[in-house]
């Protein structure tokens, strides 16, 4: 294979480019201010001190909650600042194994109500989305039953059909590069559920944090096997690696995510979602490895997909019949969340889908 060294357009300069400079300018400073706030040493005493270190940050930030969901016409840079911002506050639930005074404001109650500030405005927005009545209506097994099983062999969308035909092997490199944002960190979130009252529905989520991290075995654990694809082709392969590249909507899912298994209340809403999530896996796994296979890509550049395309199937049956349908005997009146939980995840995850096509394709045209 030539040249395996990937280079991506300058993210900055492609922004200044298709928005309006002032506004990215304001928002791109504002986040650097929020970054210099994550690392101030005792964060809420020193905003008590000195409050205006974060007024340009919070001018910025309820400037972007009006734009991004209080207006008729969203503002993609808007979305794409408190994506970032809201991310930024969440990845602290994880440990990266990195420098332990990164994690010095965890617990901090500032960051806490930024989080929720963005939280309770863009919730509010996705869920207006969504016909929640007549989801309570719903025969919700049933539901379940048929969505999964419409799920497993989807119509190809124009999104798929640009992977699997038309997508370039610089376009390939482009979809790891942002795919690596999830890839390499896969499944950490689940473990935020597993605590409690042990029970067969517990255990199949345990099954299925277990397969995600190869069993305790690095060499099988599935962001390895991401790292391994990023690795044929020369590419950064540290954890959020392309950052800068991610968008929005990808981060939203990712922020979601965060959410609902941070929110017991929640849990429902959560385990449809991991539903919806194992069992559509497949058929996205198989357009990329569709893809790979036509552009003549080693079985490295390609091995993360087969494996999920194995894996998934498994694990979307055992979200379906040992976890979702259980759960909604044992929580009849609420039992219509887990249909919202699936449904939320499928909306976001063809929107983010949407989004990496058109990344490819704008990135496609820059070269």
């Amino acid at each position: 294979m030539q040249s395996n060294l990937v280079i991506f357009p300058n993210a900055e300069a492609a922004k200044k480019s298709t928005q309006e400079e002032g506004t990215i300018t304001k928002y791109d400073r504002a986040e650097e201010q929020f970054i210099k706030l994550l690392a101030t040493e005792d964060l809420d005493h020193q905003l008590d001190v000195k409050p205006g270190i974060a007024s340009e940050f919070e001018q910025a930030l309820s400037k972007a909650i009006r734009a991004a969901y209080k207006n008729d016409r969203s503002d993609e840079q808007a979305h794409r600042f408190l994506q970032r911002i809201l991310y930024r506050i969440n990845r602290l639930k994880l440990f990266w194994y990195d420098d332990l005074r990164h994690y010095t404001n965890e617990r901090s109650l500032y960051l806490y109500s930024c989080r929720d500030q963005i939280e309770a405005a863009w919730q509010q927005w996705e869920l207006a989305q969504i016909d929640l009545a007549a989801l309570q209506q719903l025969d919700v097994k049933q539901a379940l039953i048929e969505r999964a099983s419409a799920d497993l062999d989807p119509l190809l969308s124009d999104s798929s059909r640009y992977i699997r035909e038309e997508m370039t092997e610089s376009g390939y490199r482009h979809l790891l590069a942002i795919g690596s944002f999830d890839g390499l960190v896969e499944g950490s979130r689940l473990c935020y559920v597993l605590g409690g009252a042990a029970n067969e529905m517990q255990c199949t989520l345990v099954r299925v944090l277990l397969e995600e991290y190869g069993n305790g075995r690095l060499s099988r654990k599935h962001s390895t096997f991401f790292a391994q694809m990023l690795a044929e082709f020369g590419m950064n392969t540290e954890p959020e690696g392309y950052f800068d590249l991610v968008p929005w909507e990808v981060l939203a899912c990712a922020n979601h995510n965060f959410l609902t298994t941070d929110r017991k209340r929640y849990f429902l809403r959560y385990c449809g979602a991991l539903t919806y999530f194992e069992v559509a896996g497949p058929a996205a796994y198989k357009n990329y490895l569709a893809a790979a296979q036509r552009l003549g890509l080693s079985e490295a550049a390609m091995g993360y997909w087969e494996l999920h395309i194995r894996e998934d199937e498994r694990h979307g049956r055992w979200m379906l019949d040992d976890v979702a349908l259980p759960l909604a005997e044992r929580y009849p009146n609420d039992a219509w969340e887990l249909v919202l939980g699936y449904d939320q995840e499928k909306l976001m995850g063809d929107r983010a889908g949407i989004a990496v096509v058109r990344s490819i394709r704008e990135a496609k045209q820059s070269v």
